[in-house]
């Protein structure tokens, strides 16, 4: 498998997480606190993390489908970026589980 499969994963793990963290404490200042602006950062964070959730899901299950993993730890990963912070600990546990197995490049490919 190619490192750039890998990376892709781990940057869309690291944005999701990020926001999804950030979608918590908004939600959390909507509705406990009286913050001016709560309901906008909420609404904006919400549709940020929306559409580059799309993109995580779409490179987790490349990722997956690389690696060939059973369908139960593929289920697990994509859920991942819905629950705040586990894409963090899950991205750490796959990449440690995937870098042996990974490639850099043409130069590697030609060694093979």
């Amino acid at each position: 498998m190619k490192k750039s499969v890998l990376t892709r994963y781990r940057v869309m793990a690291f944005v999701t997480g990020v926001l999804l963290v950030l979608l918590t404490l908004g939600v959390i200042a909507k509705y406990l606190t009286d913050l001016d602006g709560a309901a906008d950062f909420t609404r904006v964070v919400g549709i940020a993390h929306g559409w580059l959730y799309v993109l995580y899901l779409v490179f987790a299950f490349d990722l997956g489908s690389k690696a060939k993993w059973p369908v139960g730890k593929q289920v697990w990963v994509l859920l991942a970026g819905t629950i705040p912070t586990a894409a963090f600990f899950v991205e750490r546990k796959v990449t440690r589980e995937l870098e042996a197995g990974v490639v850099d490049g043409p130069a590697a490919v030609a060694k093979a």
